[in-house]
């Protein structure tokens, strides 16, 4: 619990056991109890004890981007907040594809999100996707490994979409996602749920799109078919703004609000991930390029 809400709780007992006289609130009492409430976040913890990569040991290309599938195998891969890969994942055909459960987000018997496990910091992404009919997936960067507590002080593996930025992969045609958000922003190549790609110009389901995600010192881009289609800057007064409208804003999900607020923690860097949202998806040509 932070220092604040812990002063914030020391005050409202001190305004109960003086000046408040006896057992009746007054209405500051009431707001300083209801702030406290809300500043409240369920107990968690950043995993840091998983399997990494050394990414210098990875090839480069002819333009120097560093190859971080190399087609054939999941070499640097893991699943998230595990130390294996999920079987609902395959490499097939020089892709990555994760197998369709039709049972919703990580709903397979043996799936979840797939990582790149080396936290990277200022790069660009480099991707190409495809999607079934009315498949949804995502892109995450930045993110962490989360565990927090239930109720019963269990541990609880959180997604990684509590703690990361998510650029869209959709259908647009065929999956109700599309109409669903506002103005957009749940479209292909969105953040998802906060700021629309603009023009939309994803190609439709059975074909390839390609991604180019930019990080640079809290500056994100997201290109879609080689067009610039999101801007936004981390860490800002932009930033809070659009997440307290969203579906991870402080009253909503506390969690996610602080864990987001605060993108790629203290070092400002964090994880790759691919979403398993129970749908075929396929992905391929997967570089990174680190930047200065």
């Amino acid at each position: 619990m932070k220092k604040s809400v812990l002063l914030a709780s020391a005050a409202v007992m001190m305004c109960y056991f003086t000046s408040c006289g006896g057992g009746k609130k007054t209405e500051d009492t009431a707001t300083a109890e209801a702030t406290t409430e809300e500043a409240a976040v369920p107990e968690y913890r950043i995993v840091n004890d998983l399997p990494t990569v050394d990414l210098s040991t990875f090839p480069k290309d002819k333009d120097g981007k560093i190859v971080i599938f190399d087609g054939k195998t999941f070499n640097g891969w893991r699943g998230y907040n595990r130390s294996d890969v999920p079987a609902a994942w395959e490499v097939v055909d020089g892709t990555i594809h994760i197998k369709g459960s039709g049972a919703g987000e990580a709903g397979s018997k043996d799936g979840g999100d797939l990582i790149f496990a080396s936290k990277l910091k200022n790069f660009e992404l480099e991707l190409e996707w495809k999607v079934a009919k009315g498949a949804n997936s995502g892109i995450f960067y930045l993110g962490q490994e989360v565990i927090s507590k239930d109720k019963d002080g269990n541990d609880v593996k959180e997604p990684i979409f509590i703690s990361a930025p998510e650029c869209q992969v959709l259908d647009n045609e065929n999956h109700p996602d599309a109409k669903m958000g506002k103005d957009g922003n749940r479209q292909s190549s969105s953040l998802y749920d906060m700021i629309p790609a603009k023009p939309q110009n994803a190609k439709p389901f059975g074909e390839w799109n390609k991604v180019k995600i930019l990080c640079y010192k809290g500056t994100i881009v997201h290109y879609q078919n080689d067009e610039p289609v999101v801007e936004y800057h981390l860490w800002t007064p932009q930033w809070k703004e659009m997440l307290d409208k969203s579906k991870f804003s402080k009253e909503k999900w506390p969690l996610a609000y602080e864990l987001l607020l605060n993108c790629g923690g203290e070092n400002k860097e964090g994880f790759i991930g691919l979403q398993d949202h129970g749908d075929d998806v396929w992905f391929r040509n997967i570089t990174v390029k680190e930047l200065d």
